[in-house]
């Protein structure tokens, strides 16, 4: 060894892609735990703890458990009381307490932003609970029933304001064209 110094020669850089399966993991774990924060979020905005959403939405979640064990007659009755907390509660007790028959479809139909036909098919909900004991009744009618009051529970009092006020400007830009044609 003649007395000269070497250089030392280390070991070549660690690359930093691809990362280690930890870091996979981990970010997989960020993503999830970010989607979830996010669905959490957007179902406390639209049934926010105290609401009559969450409510009504408990409650016919309820009444679809125990249609299976009740009658149809039972199951339309507590649906027609439910339909009628849900309306107060949503649109308040002016104009509608009152309704009956009929004229409650009615407003159902006009008031339901997603368009069921409940003068129709809501017949069952003014019949239904009157009628004897013996009457066979398809319990798919019921369920039909059940599904578009969840739907309206779904659709929150300002995403229905929102819409109304939309088809109430369509109407009013349909009526000023009719107008500049008059």
């Amino acid at each position: 060894m003649n007395g000269q110094l070497r250089a030392i020669h280390g070991l070549d850089p660690i690359s930093w892609w691809p990362p280690a399966s930890g870091w996979w993991i981990s970010g997989a774990l960020i993503f999830l735990g970010i989607f979830l924060l996010i669905a959490l979020i957007r179902h406390l905005i639209k049934y926010p703890p105290g609401s009559w959403h969450r409510e009504a939405r408990e409650a016919i979640l309820e009444l679809r458990k125990q249609s299976r064990q009740l009658t149809p007659k039972e199951t339309a009755g507590r649906l027609s009381v439910l339909l009628r907390r849900i309306a107060m509660a949503r649109f308040g007790r002016h104009g509608m307490a009152s309704l009956s028959g009929q004229e409650w479809l009615e407003w159902l139909d006009r008031s339901d932003p997603n368009h069921f036909d409940w003068s129709g098919r809501g017949r069952l909900l003014l019949s239904l609970p009157y009628a004897p004991d013996d009457q066979s009744i398809d319990p798919r009618d019921i369920e039909v029933l059940i599904t578009a009051t969840q739907r309206l529970i779904s659709v929150s009092k300002e995403d229905a304001a929102g819409r109304k006020a939309g088809r109430k400007a369509g109407r009013r830009k349909k009526l000023i064209g009719k107008l500049k044609n008059v």
